[in-house]
């Protein structure tokens, strides 16, 4: 039987062999074998409850923070879209936000309320995303403001999930592969709008000044060796940082067919325009020995990898 046929009805859509490249940030990769926009989260529950257990699903934001390898990806995609889009002010510091809600957004209309959730205007991807890595900007770091989400497991089951059940760590958290973030709400100090929006313009020319934000990067592409508490906070007194150490290898400005390591942050890897995944990817793995070499030091993917290379 083919996965065609496998597929239970849906009310949102199903793409066959998307190609996924125009949705990668990294602009490279093969076609997912099906992808799966949800109308809402009923759809989504009910298409993960009836798909087999042996179709593999993976959800997707705006793969801000992936490397989609050049053969493709098999299964099952799920995309969620717009209709996981919403915003709305509960009070008390919280807002309500949809799992495919860009964060850059989240942190605009958080502003314009009055609440501050500032460094989340630096961070691409989506809230979903920024929940299932913890990611953080400038020592801030979504575990400082979760209070709760809702998502979809893969047998598709609607869950309430709380901080203990994500046991958020540094950049990472435990929320399963296959699990789908559809909506979150977030706490966080309350504040002047203007001082609010003041703060992110700050942010983002700092950023400006640092990192090839102009360029086809998915940011840090490795994470921190050391520096960081069990809490998931990262210690900003402590000198090992990841673009230190490749630098000292001398891996700042290295390429591999169309991809380099950035001139500007050693530790951004860039597709200057003719990079494959297995360019992006094999430059990323010669750090990594380079670094092993010269440093003892094992670096870890921050960026995931995923589907198959290109035989």
């Amino acid at each position: 039987m083919s996965l065609t046929d496998k597929l239970p009805p849906v009310a949102g859509r199903l793409s066959f062999d998307k190609p996924m490249k125009a949705l990668s940030w990294l602009r490279v990769g093969g076609p997912a074998e099906v992808l799966f926009t949800p109308a809402h989260m009923a759809d989504l529950a009910g298409f993960l409850a009836a798909l087999p257990a042996d179709v593999p699903v993976l959800p997707v934001g705006v793969c801000s923070n992936m490397i989609i390898r050049d053969g493709g990806i098999g299964g099952v995609v799920v995309r969620l879209g717009r209709a996981f889009n919403g915003f709305e002010v509960l009070g008390d510091g919280r807002v309500r936000v949809g799992g495919f809600a860009l964060d850059g957004q989240v942190a605009k209309q958080a502003a314009d309320a009055g609440i501050d959730l500032a460094f989340l205007r630096t961070i691409p991807g989506t809230i979903g995303g920024a929940i299932k890595m913890n990611a953080g900007c400038y020592g801030d770091y979504l575990a400082d403001v979760f209070v709760s989400a809702t998502a979809v497991t893969r047998g598709g089951q609607v869950v309430t999930l709380r901080p203990d059940d994500l046991r958020f760590a540094y950049r990472s958290s435990a929320l399963p592969d296959d699990t789908i973030i559809c909506q979150a709400v977030l706490r966080a100090p309350r504040g002047a709008p203007a001082d609010i929006h003041q703060k992110m313009h700050t942010a983002v020319q700092r950023r400006a000044e640092s990192q090839p934000v102009d360029d086809l990067s998915c940011g840090s592409t490795f994470r921190n060796p050391a520096g960081f508490s069990s809490t998931g906070r990262e210690d900003d007194v402590h000198d090992l940082k990841a673009w230190k150490v490749i630098d000292d290898a001398g891996l700042r400005g290295a390429t591999l067919g169309g991809a380099q390591m950035s001139p500007k942050h050693p530790n951004f890897l860039v597709n200057t325009g003719t990079a494959t995944a297995a360019d992006l990817e094999g430059l990323g793995e010669l750090v990594r020995q380079k670094v092993r070499d010269t440093a003892g030091i094992d670096l870890q993917w921050e960026i995931m990898r995923v589907g198959t290379p290109l035989l």
